[in-house]
């Protein structure tokens, strides 16, 4: 049920919408920040919640986690806009952590188990009995009931039973979560293990309560238009149907300029030059010199996989993300320019915290907090008119954005630059795929094998900061592949630009490395 349109989404967008609308504003910041949760949570009852007082409480969280700021100590007195001054710079890094959670938010779910329905009928076979390997089923009144203190989680009963009365209940932010991160405090709310957290952002999707929350910088991006920047935007190639399915993107680059950026660059272009390094990077290195490669586009992947595999860090492609590549691509070219990735992922604003990434990307935003950006803006897309939007990215360029879409972009250069070559590949989507995969890779199954690693379910599609549902966004995605004018990264024309990426043209290795 990703990007179902709902009460948390729309209450996002909300909050979004009114902390673009205050930077662009300007003013008094202090007061009208202590004002915003009125505005947002009018009246007199809640709507959502049993208090409209612990409404507008969550909504102040997420006006501040919005603006960069951390969440408030609620032991403390303080102020919803306590800090905000400092923060209306136009220039910040987050602050860690930048996956919170807002407690009082939680609805402190039940941890995930087997239960036992009002469905079940005290049949005779006890199917349900027979089955389970540690006699955890027991008999009430002719009743099963599952003895939670035995019961292994194994699912044999719930399979067994002919009228599937037995459920498994699920804690949303735990299933969800590949890194098995989240436990519980001492009240039950959920709780962050932030030295397994790679921040994929799929537990703050999956809380149907909304008190999962990343940290954001619309506030400090804003302010740096309006001190005359030059803002040039990036936008990843996952953004095809994300503000509408009739959203050309020379819409998309009017609305950008509305809002006040330079300019509009596709990330495609960064992945056609990322698949043709990946490429290189794998002839020359397997299986001489290591048994397989692991893809190095989705930063939640790498960091799992170097945090739980660190015997594999080497095997990652050192080659740079689309997103580095593109940036450094336009500030070689606009040296006075900052960048602004817009894209589907969480784990890039991480990403872009890193000391070797922070001097080419300067803000991060989601496609969520964007569609906020335009709201404030009042931007109607059926009231702007199309224009040609000069993207010359190839196919498989645009294909990073699916899972299995960056090995295929690897496979073709490889059997371009050599056809006699064989190239094998897998992918996982995931975090819990991923790790079974990097597992199989260690028992020496995937020797030879280019390995394509994407934490969330789907690939950058299913990001933490989409907008449109993930199988509607893998359609789009194939209409906007099929109008690619090209079909192969290497025919790329910004290849004939790589010079502008190189660290040191007289002494080069690789375009970049991380």
């Amino acid at each position: 049920m990703r990007n179902l349109y709902c009460n948390v989404e729309a209450l996002r967008k909300q909050v979004f919408a009114a902390v673009a609308k205050l930077a662009y504003e300007g003013g008094d910041y202090c007061s009208r920040m202590e004002k915003l949760p009125y505005e947002i949570i009018p009246g007199e009852v809640g709507t959502y919640r049993e208090s409209i007082f612990l409404e507008r409480a969550i909504v102040g969280e997420r006006i501040r986690l919005a603006m960069g700021l951390p969440l408030r100590d609620v032991t403390e007195e303080n102020m919803i806009s306590d800090g905000v001054e400092a923060s209306a710079i136009s220039e910040k890094y987050y602050d860690p952590p930048l996956i919170n959670i807002i407690k009082y938010a939680c609805h402190a779910c039940p941890d995930t188990h087997y239960e036992v329905t009002q469905a079940c009928q005290g049949c005779l076979a006890k199917h349900c009995y027979q089955s389970c390997p540690k006699g955890a089923i027991e008999l009430e009144h002719g009743r099963a009931r599952i003895d939670q203190t035995k019961c292994i989680k194994c699912g044999r009963c719930k399979e067994a039973c002919s009228y599937q009365a037995i459920i498994k209940f699920l804690r949303p932010c735990q299933e969800a979560c590949g890194m098995n991160a989240i436990g519980k405090d001492q009240y039950g709310r959920a709780d962050i293990d932030h030295e397994k957290c790679v921040n994929c952002g799929q537990c703050l999707v999956n809380c149907p309560f909304g008190a999962i929350v990343d940290k954001g910088q619309i506030f400090q991006l804003i302010h740096a238009i309006k001190k005359g920047e030059k803002v040039i935007a990036i936008i990843a190639p996952a953004f095809w149907g994300q503000f509408g399915e009739k959203v050309t993107p020379g819409q998309i680059l009017t609305a950008m300029k509305r809002l006040g950026f330079e300019g509009l660059e596709e990330v495609a272009v960064g992945a056609d030059l990322c698949a043709v390094e990946e490429a290189e990077e794998f002839m020359e290195h397997v299986p001489a010199r290591q048994p397989f490669m692991a893809t190095s586009c989705c930063p939640a992947w790498s960091v799992m996989a170097k945090k739980e595999f660190p015997g594999f860090a080497p095997y990652i492609s050192m080659t740079m993300t689309p997103m580095v590549l593109t940036a450094r691509l336009q500030k070689r070219k606009h040296p006075d320019c900052k960048i602004a990735f817009i894209g589907p992922c969480a784990a890039k604003k991480l990403e872009a915290s890193r000391r070797s990434v922070r001097s080419e990307v300067d803000f991060v935003l989601t496609f969520e907090e964007l569609r906020g950006m335009f709201a404030a803006k009042d931007i109607d897309f059926s009231q702007i008119p199309d224009t040609e939007a000069h993207y010359k990215a190839s196919a498989p360029g645009v294909g990073f954005a699916a899972s299995g879409g960056v090995a295929k972009a690897v496979e073709k250069v490889i059997q371009t630059k050599n056809p006699d070559r064989e190239v094998k590949t897998v992918y996982a989507e995931g975090l819990r795929a991923c790790r079974q995969m990097l597992r199989v890779a260690r028992s020496g199954k995937y020797d030879g094998y280019l390995l394509e690693g994407m934490a969330c379910p789907g690939g950058c599609i299913a990001g933490a900061g989409t907008v449109q549902p993930p199988e509607k966004s893998r359609r789009m995605l194939e209409q906007y592949k099929a109008r690619a004018a090209l079909d192969n990264p290497l025919d790329s024309e910004y290849m004939e630009d790589i010079e502008l990426l190189y660290e040191d043209p007289e002494n080069w290795d690789r375009v970049s490395r991380h």
